[in-house]
């Protein structure tokens, strides 16, 4: 007899349920002196003392501008201090934070706010050429955003802080104690945009719950401890940085240490020696250039004990690199979406390097994970199908899209992921593609009928596919295929012009061809993977081989 395809997770370590800001106090109780927030590039150390009254006297203040438990706040940041403090302050303000990816630009910006209603908005002036603080006022001064009544601009730090001690006044200090006692774990706290196939980012709402515990479970599997320093070079914007980064720090004590506002190889080799940190976290990407830097020679890794790396499929000599090279013995590979708080599987510290290098490990605590086939029929072990994913962290729902919501969450609450993968007889998963059109690069999410549907705008674009070819660096880089409109000529710097500004950069194509027509079956579709597979070919590309 066969085994089905349904893996559940441990049951011993219950679920929390309690909400960020009680376990925010929790760990200033228990650690209080201990680092909580290391952000070597502003040169702050707080204690989690300082952590825990530096946000009651910000979430004073956000209740002081009138803002009101269950409104949306956007962050608009690269990694800093300040962000952290915005994320805790909301959650104990009772105000759902709507995380905002650093490299939108206006129309997605726009988008963004305007979807989840924003009252307020927390932004950085400008990060790495882009305008921010210019964008805001633009679009508020051409009425485009309506319900925003508060942009905090995060200039010198001391002059954010300001904002909280002016505004934050002892009624609402007494305000924050009885929202605290009243909010629920159950209730949404976090809304994270992941792009959509029908081009429009969905807003995935989480809540209190959801992310708590995911961030302790991953934090567990790593072996997380109050004497660990972790060092989180990925953007907090993303689930891997304010959920198993953030959380899964508070939730044991450790400490939060980031190393700049965006990622530089060098200045995470100086951070891991200077702060003797024991843990790295990391999308593929950002292993294989810190391996490669000219420098990485002269650091003394040796603090280094375990980490994650996640985001992306892991080419195997990467792994295996990390583990001989950054003294990274234990570190693991996590699975997971967004929509899921967002790791369900997670490869084990104790779990052979064979298990590390080649599969994403097991089921994390409390999640039920089946494979099905087109039926929706539970596969046998070793066959490929859809992961679909139950439990304490599948997401509330898309933001204000029940539609959108039915099509991912089942009656039964099964999730269903779009990824292809398969569970063997003893638990491991295996992702071995992906049912939905989702290009992974550099551990940023892209659909490309997002893509497709801006690039056709254009006025010379008749038709487009886009598609994701592999790559060395980033695991994979988008493609576009353009048939152009009748007795016009383009080139390729012409599209990426047209690109640029109005969608992220990594948004924009990195090869473009023009085409008379696309490969299409008898019935008309268009068959992608012919494109891929023809790119491939003239490219000279090899697909690595991955777990």
């Amino acid at each position: 007899m066969t085994t089905p395809s349904h893996v559940r997770g441990a049951g011993g370590t219950p679920l929390s349920e309690t909400t960020i800001g009680a376990a925010l106090e929790t760990a200033a109780r228990e650690h209080g002196s201990r680092p909580a927030l290391i952000s070597r590039h502003q040169d702050i150390r707080w204690s989690y003392d300082e952590l825990n009254a530096r946000v009651d006297a910000l979430a004073a203040g956000f209740l002081a501008l009138g803002l009101v438990t269950g409104e949306r706040i956007g962050i608009w940041a690269a990694s800093c201090a300040e962000w952290t403090l915005t994320q805790f302050a909301a959650a104990k303000a009772g105000l759902i934070l709507v995380t905002i990816n650093p490299a939108y630009r206006k129309s997605e910006l726009e988008y963004a706010l305007n979807k989840v209603g924003c009252k307020a908005v927390v932004a950085m002036q400008s990060h790495r050429g882009i305008d921010y603080a210019g964008m805001l006022r633009e679009l508020r001064a051409a009425g485009k955003l309506p319900h925003l009544e508060h942009a905090i601009g995060i200039g010198a730090f001391d002059d954010f802080i300001a904002l909280a001690s002016v505004t934050g006044k002892p009624e609402h200090h007494r305000a924050l104690a009885e929202i605290g006692a009243n909010l629920k774990c159950g209730d949404p706290i976090n809304i994270q945009f992941t792009s959509g196939t029908t081009g429009f980012p969905k807003g995935a709402t989480l809540s209190h719950r959801n992310i708590l515990n995911n961030g302790f479970f991953v934090g567990e599997q790593i072996g997380l401890t109050p004497d660990d320093r972790l060092c989180i070079p990925v953007p907090l914007y993303h689930c891997f940085g304010m959920v198993m980064g953030n959380l899964g720090c508070i939730m044991h004590g450790a400490a939060m240490v980031y190393p700049s506002e965006g990622f530089e190889p060098l200045a995470v080799l100086e951070t891991v020696q200077a702060e003797c940190c024991t843990a790295l976290y990391g999308v593929p990407t950002m292993f294989i250039a810190e391996l490669n830097h000219p420098q990485f020679a002269r650091f003394d890794l040796s603090s280094l004990r375990t980490g994650i790396m996640a985001g992306s499929p892991c080419p195997i000599e990467a792994m295996r690199n990390v583990i001989d090279k950054m003294h990274m013995r234990e570190v693991t590979i996590a699975y997971g979406m967004t929509e899921t708080s967002p790791v369900s599987f997670q490869s084990g510290r104790d779990d052979t390097m064979e298990r590390r290098v080649s599969t994403v490990g097991r089921v994390l605590p409390h999640l039920e994970v089946k494979v099905v086939d087109e039926e929706g029929r539970t596969v046998s072990r070793g066959q490929p199908g859809e992961l679909c994913t139950r439990g304490y962290s599948v997401m509330l729902g898309y933001w204000d899209d029940e539609a959108r919501t039915a099509e991912a969450i089942d009656g039964e609450g099964w999730m269903h992921t779009g990824d292809l993968g398969v569970i063997d007889e003893a638990g491991y998963a295996n992702i071995v593609g992906r049912i939905k059109d989702m290009v992974i690069r550099g551990g940023e999410n892209i659909y490309p009928r997002e893509i497709e549907e801006f690039l056709y705008r254009h006025p010379k674009v008749l038709d487009v596919q886009v598609v994701g070819l592999p790559d060395d660096k980033y695991g994979e880089e988008l493609c576009a295929w353009i048939v152009l409109r009748a007795d016009v000529q383009a080139h390729e710097d012409e599209i990426r012009t047209f690109c640029d500004g109005q969608i992220a950069r990594f948004k924009i194509p990195r090869y473009i061809r023009f085409v008379e027509a696309f490969p299409m079956t008898v019935t008309g579709k268009v068959q992608k993977f012919l494109i891929r597979e023809a790119m491939i070919e003239e490219l000279g590309l090899k697909v690595a081989k991955t777990a």
